[in-house]
């Protein structure tokens, strides 16, 4: 009878041990995937919010009628400290140029409650179909806030 005993504790107890890392896999598969699952939903969630924040935060720039008139156009464009001290009081803006040009262009920057908070004037000269990037640099006392507006005339 002790013998017999014997292998049925063995078999048990194999049986029992291969379940449990059977189990012991499957909730290590199951935390993978679910964890795998939370990472994708957790970075395409701040993704999005780095978008709207972009967005919600971004300066407007619109460019003169009469600019507009004389073949200029304006493309991609960043605020950036002055390397004097300034902090942000530099706008980098991308000039397209459809017809040639020379001419003085000005920038007025406006705080998000539309009052004036500075101006820059810049040299300009080029050719129609070129671009360039062209730096705006205001008062290091100016400081160009998110949602602010720059007029390019």
């Amino acid at each position: 009878m002790e013998l017999r005993n014997i292998l049925i504790y063995v078999t048990l107890l194999t049986f029992f041990v291969t379940a449990c890392d059977e189990v012991k896999q499957k909730t290590k598969e199951t935390i993978n995937k679910s964890g795998e699952t939370i990472g994708q939903t957790a970075t395409e969630f701040f993704e999005g919010i780095s978008e709207g924040v972009d967005k919600t935060l971004q300066c407007e720039i619109t460019l003169s009628e009469e600019l507009k008139s004389k073949g200029l156009k304006t493309g991609k464009f960043s605020i950036q400290n002055d390397t004097s001290g300034g902090t942000n009081n530099l706008l980098v803006l991308y000039i397209i140029f459809e017809k040639d040009f020379k001419g003085t262009i000005s920038a007025k920057a406006f705080d998000k409650n539309g009052l004036e908070i500075g101006r820059s004037k810049i040299e300009v000269e080029n050719k129609a179909g070129e671009a360039s990037y062209y730096d705006f640099l205001f008062d290091k006392r100016t400081y160009i806030e998110s949602k602010s507006k720059i007029s390019i005339e």
